[in-house]
């Protein structure tokens, strides 16, 4: 998978990953090699972690959220279903395996998950008058590479009519400015798509109207130009667009013993204090910036950026103490013993808290093979400004994304837990 950079000041995370899935096929390797915690790793002695449990899938704004090995062997990738329809009619497709990212704003799916029904009744827009708009977004380890079609967008049973999507891998000539490994395939992205209902209504926003720092680009004939693009025909965040329960969502995974577990199932449910279902129950809120980092957080005495997605598989942070794995685990911590970190998280509304982090060996973790959703997992950020509490901190708990709203003269973004 991918660990994403920031574009244009927008957080594009869509996913942590590493050869885990070599791992999970051979057994594992590198580090420590039993199957479950034994004397002397210290995971026994670590915190007790949260104990929510999600509510039931069942009303209209609810849907599942399942953490498989998924169509990869990956761990800890958070999957939801989404119906992809031509807009304002019956003609409509459900796909699965569509990766659940609260740190990227948008939908994404690639064309081989399309029929050829749906993929030519999804018209592509246009710019400059003829020229067929595309986007690239770009991540540290590769990018994703496709058009953008106006298309209807159902999660749950929640219409977002008539928005902006990327079709992932249908052009096959890629301009210069889209660099790194293409992933724009099953194969290369290990999902069938990527949902993005971050706190941002569109994906790069103002910083994507100017053509000098824009993903998208016009184009005529396989020749691709960039283009800057109103926010009208940028990729949309969907949630802000359904019709009702669109204030905002919550997140909810079940516990997971700190050794793992093969699965887990949680709940995703739009809308906060809009239904019986979605109180505003949390215990903090945290006012964030137009991304949803809470950037005067602290960790380890420095300030960081920290931030809450479901797109990246494990905490990651920079901590030259925790030794990193050998090659068997490529990007994640390996200690010897279990290990706790705390940060300390700040909302702009001066709200804070500390969070403390729990890591075992990635080695450990997955040894057994069969486990592939996990709590305690972590490893190096890409820099050391930002704490990204990834996956394992959304098991046991409620996290609530408050939709930026200020352009409507509505509430800031927030991050609630």
């Amino acid at each position: 998978m991918r660990f994403a950079t920031k574009l244009i000041g927008w957080v594009q995370f869509a996913g942590v990953a590493a050869l885990v899935l070599i791992l999970a096929a051979c057994g594992g390797g590198g580090g420590d090699s039993g199957n479950s915690s034994s004397s002397g790793d210290g995971i026994s002695s670590l915190p007790a972690g949260p104990t929510q449990q999600p509510i039931p899938v069942g009303a209209a704004n609810t849907v599942a959220i399942t953490v498989d090995k998924g169509l990869g062997n990956l761990i800890n990738i958070p999957t939801v279903s989404v119906t992809v329809c031509v807009p304002g009619t019956s003609t409509c497709q459900t796909i699965d395996h569509v990766q659940l990212d609260t740190g990227s704003y948008g939908l994404r799916v690639l064309n081989t998950a399309l029929n050829a029904t749906l993929a030519s009744g999804l018209t592509p827009l246009t710019v400059n008058g003829s020229q067929q708009l595309a986007e690239c977004t770009q991540f540290a380890d590769g990018f994703t590479w496709g058009t953008v079609r106006s298309a209807d967008v159902i999660v749950g049973q929640k219409l977002a009519s008539a928005i902006p999507i990327q079709v992932v891998g249908d052009l096959t000539t890629v301009p210069a400015g889209c660099t790194g490994v293409a992933e724009n395939t099953v194969a290369q992205l290990h999902v069938n798509g990527i949902l993005g209902v971050g706190v941002a209504p569109y994906d790069c926003g103002a910083g994507c109207q100017n053509a000098a720092s824009s993903n998208y680009f016009g184009c005529v004939n396989g020749n691709c130009t960039a283009v800057g693009v109103s926010t009208a025909q940028q990729v949309a965040n969907p949630v802000p667009r359904f019709t009702g329960d669109n204030n905002g969502l919550i997140v909810q995974l079940p516990p997971v013993p700190n050794t793992g577990a093969p699965s887990a199932t949680g709940t995703l449910v739009f809308g906060i204090g809009t239904q019986s279902n979605n109180p505003l129950a949390a215990a903090q809120t945290f006012t964030s910036n137009a991304a949803g980092d809470l950037v005067n957080s602290t960790f380890n005495n420095v300030t960081v950026s920290a931030f809450f997605d479901t797109g990246s598989n494990g905490y990651f942070f920079n901590d030259t103490s925790l030794p990193v794995c050998g090659s068997n685990e490529p990007g994640f911590y390996c200690p010897a013993t279990a290990q706790t970190r705390p940060a300390t998280v700040r909302g702009s509304n001066s709200s804070t808290a500390t969070i403390t982090m729990s890591i075992v060996s990635a080695a450990t973790l997955v040894s057994n093979g069969s486990n592939y959703a996990f709590n305690t997992l972590a490893g190096p950020g890409v820099n050391g400004t930002s704490v990204d509490f990834g996956l394992p901190f959304f098991f046991g708990r409620y996290v609530y994304y408050g939709i930026d709203q200020r352009a409507s003269s509505g509430p800031a973004p927030f991050i609630a837990f």
